[in-house]
């Protein structure tokens, strides 16, 4: 028996790898995948090979094999069911932060059971619940708020999904994308374009990833506003407009990043605590705008070739696998 897994063999190429069944050991369990997910940001990055040897550490997914720029076996958004190991996991479904493979065997203390009420292929996104979680604990919106994300990525689209029921003054989605509209509807709330974007917010949340969009972003604070940057530039070295008004309305600009849980409910909550809340979150169907297209696990490398080229899929493409 073999478990097949998808490597990065070098920038731009990827390939369907088998490696030899290992047996399950005392704590730990067997999966069987159900679907994985494309975070397309992170996993592009290292798709293109441009993952800065600077950062490659801070960049090593949990049970990632093999180092940047390939061959290597990246991605951290798989659910299955326990088919092995731990009796009192067996036959459930659970989230992991796994690359892409059709079975795998883990700590079972990597795992994370999912509610019975949330659909396999929602549960995926559990990884980007997370980060928008994290991203809120940091901004910490207050009743009444003006808040703007601006990218309407995956990130940002779980950032304002989650805002979307805070009792705001103002939340306003912006993106340059006018495909990104629909996304918006289902989420119920109305895009609007930079240069139509409101001013005079409380809280930005930056998640374009694009210099642009973190200029934008300044510009929409009021005065002492706060901006949370949430992007991930890779190899990119963005210009941060700290001229014009920056000084004089006293911005704020401050990073977050889901490797640890923010400052601010770090004494009262674990990484383990904010992923469970993440799970439990995702009841919520809304959060189906955010799925992709679906792709089976043995198409994979051509699929992460189309969409380095630039194709849709959508924001989280699903791959799919036997028997899910």
């Amino acid at each position: 028996m073999v478990f097949t897994a998808y490597w990065t063999a070098s920038p731009r190429r990827g390939e369907l790898r088998e490696e030899d069944e290992r047996p399950t050991l005392a704590g730990e369990v067997l999966v069987r995948t159900e679907y994985s997910g494309i975070s397309r940001g992170t996993e592009l990055l290292v798709h293109r090979g441009e993952v800065p040897p600077a950062v490659a550490g801070d960049m090593r997914a949990p049970f990632q094999d093999g180092e940047f720029p390939g061959p290597v076996k990246y991605g951290y958004l798989s659910v299955g069911e326990v088919t092995g190991g731990e009796e009192g996991l067996v036959g459930r479904r659970v989230f992991c932060l796994h690359p892409h493979q059709d079975r795998y065997v883990v700590p079972a203390s990597a795992v994370t059971p999912v509610p019975d009420d949330v659909p396999s292929d929602r549960a995926l996104l559990a990884g980007a619940v997370e980060t928008a979680i994290n991203g809120l604990w940091e901004a910490a919106p207050r009743f009444g708020d003006r808040i703007a994300v601006v990218g309407l990525g995956l990130i940002g689209a779980a950032v304002a999904a989650l805002a979307r029921t805070f009792p705001l003054g103002r939340l306003q989605v912006v993106d340059v994308d006018p495909a990104t509209e629909s996304i918006a509807r289902k989420l119920g709330l109305e895009l609007r374009a930079p240069e139509d974007a409101a001013g005079d917010c409380d809280v930005v949340l930056h998640c374009s990833a694009t210099g642009a969009g973190l200029a934008r972003g300044l510009e929409l604070l009021g005065e002492q506003g706060e901006l949370i940057e949430m992007s991930w530039y890779g190899a990119a070295a963005p210009e941060v407009p700290l001229g014009a008004h920056f000084h004089s309305r006293r911005l704020t600009l401050r990073s977050s990043q889901v490797g640890a849980v923010a400052a601010a409910r770090r004494a009262r909550r674990t990484p383990a605590d904010r992923l469970e809340l993440a799970l439990d979150t995702l009841r919520d169907p809304a959060f189906d705008a955010l799925l992709g297209d679906r792709i089976h696990f043995r198409d994979l490398p051509a699929a992460m070739t189309r969409l380095a080229a630039g194709h849709g899929m959508g924001l989280c493409p699903v791959v799919t696998y036997e028997g899910a």
